[in-house]
C-alpha cells in the first residue's frame, strides 16, 4: 500500500462500531458510504483497515451500514451497459462454490442464457478446498472474462451466442476483490463478502439472485431490499443458499421471495422433504459436475424440478423488468 495515500483516520468510525455488545453504535449512511469508499480507494492504513473489519463482523452490519457500503462499492468500479435483448439481465454471484454438493450454479446460467437472458456471473475463479462455478465453466467450454479482453465487446457475443458470462471479481471491481483478499490474512470474512452477492453491475435495471447462510442475513437483507434498496436498481431473488450458492437445491426447493419495487412476494414456497432424490452428479468434483450438466443441456439428463422453476421464475420476471424499463 502506497502509505502517502492514508489521508483518511477511520479511528472515529472504530469507536462507534467497537464499543462493546451493549456500547457499539451504528454509523449513518452517509458515514458508512464514506468509510468503505476510503478502504476501496486504499486511503485506510492496514491497522485501522483490520480493526474496522473484525469490529464490524462482531457488531453486525446494520441495514442503513450496508446501503451505505454499498452505495460506495457500486461507485468504485464503471457500471456494464445492458444489452438490447427481451430480458433484462439477470445476475448470478458465485463465491462459495461447493464443498459436498455438486455446484449447479452454472447449470442454472446455461439454462437461462440459452434461453436468450443475458446472464453475468461474477465471483472468483479458485477458492482452496472448493469447487468454484468459473472451474465448471471453463470444462463446459464458458471461459471468463480476462483481464486482456475488452470486456463490453466479450460481453455481447457471449450473449449472442447464448452463453453465460463470468466476470472474475478482481476485473470486474479490482478495489473491492482487494478488500475480499483480506481475508486472507485476517483468517475472516468481512462486509465485503456480503457486499459482493448484493451488488448490481449494470446501469439499467436487472435481477439479481441473492442468497444468504446464517438466518440473520435473511432478516437484514430483507428489511435492506424493502427499504433502503433503490428499486430502480432492478429486482431481487433472495433465497437460502445452496451451500451458499444461488441455486435451488436440487434435491428440494428453498422459500423465494421476490422484491419488486421493494415489495416482497413470496414466489417459492420451501419444499418438504422427499423420499426420491433426482438424478445427480455421481460427484461433487469439476470434472464429474461438468460432464453432468452437459448431459442435462444435451436432454440426457432430466432438469432437476427445482432447478426448472428456478428457471421459469426468472424468465418471468426478467421479462417484465425489460418491458416495466421500457414503457
Amino acid at each position: 500500500m502506497d502509505k502517502t495515500n492514508l489521508v483518511f483516520s477511520a479511528a472515529p468510525y472504530i469507536r462507534e462500531i467497537a464499543r462493546g455488545k451493549k456500547g457499539a453504535r451504528d454509523l449513518a449512511r452517509e458515514d458508512a458510504r464514506k468509510l468503505f469508499a476510503a478502504m476501496l480507494q486504499g486511503e485506510v492504513s492496514d491497522l485501522e483497515l483490520g480493526g474496522f473489519l473484525i469490529g464490524m463482523r462482531i457488531k453486525g452490519e446494520s441495514v442503513v451500514e450496508i446501503a451505505g457500503f454499498l452505495d460506495a462499492v457500486e461507485s468504485s468500479f464503471d457500471a456494464l451497459p445492458s444489452p438490447e435483448t427481451e430480458f433484462s439481465p439477470v445476475v448470478i454471484p458465485s463465491y462459495n462454490g461447493s464443498r459436498q454438493m455438486p455446484n449447479l450454479t452454472p447449470l442454472l446460467a446455461c439454462l437461462l442464457a440459452r434461453e436468450g437472458v443475458p446472464v453475468l456471473m461474477h465471483g472468483l475463479l479458485s477458492d482452496p478446498g472448493r469447487v468454484t462455478s468459473a472451474e465448471i465453466l471453463h470444462l463446459l467450454g464458458v471461459h471468463p472474462v480476462s483481464q486482456h479482453d475488452d470486456a463490453h465487446n466479450f460481453m455481447l457475443r457471449s450473449f449472442e451466442q447464448r452463453q453465460p458470462v463470468f466476470f472474475p471479481i478482481q476485473w470486474l471491481a479490482p478495489r473491492v476483490y482487494r478488500l475480499l483478499e483480506v481475508r486472507r490474512v485476517l483468517g475472516l470474512r468481512n462486509s465485503t463478502h456480503t457486499l459482493v452477492k448484493i451488488m448490481q453491475p449494470f446501469e439499467q435495471p436487472a435481477l439479481r439472485l441473492v442468497s444468504y447462510t446464517h438466518p440473520e442475513y435473511l432478516t437484514m437483507l430483507s428489511d435492506y431490499f424493502s427499504t433502503e434498496a433503490p428499486a430502480q436498481r432492478g429486482d431481487v431473488f433472495l433465497m437460502r443458499g445452496t451451500e451458499g450458492e444461488t441455486v435451488a437445491n436440487a434435491k428440494r426447493a428453498q422459500s423465494v421471495t421476490w422484491f419488486h419495487k421493494n415489495q416482497p412476494t413470496v414466489l417459492v414456497e420451501k419444499q418438504a422433504p422427499v423420499d426420491e432424490l433426482p438424478p445427480l452428479p455421481a460427484a461433487s468434483d469439476a470434472q464429474t459436475t461438468a460432464h453432468w450438466i452437459s448431459d442435462v443441456l444435451a436432454n440426457r439428463q432430466p432438469v432437476p424440478e427445482p432447478i426448472a422453476e428456478q428457471v421459469k421464475q426468472c424468465l418471468n420476471v426478467a421479462r417484465q423488468l425489460r418491458h416495466q424499463h421500457y414503457e
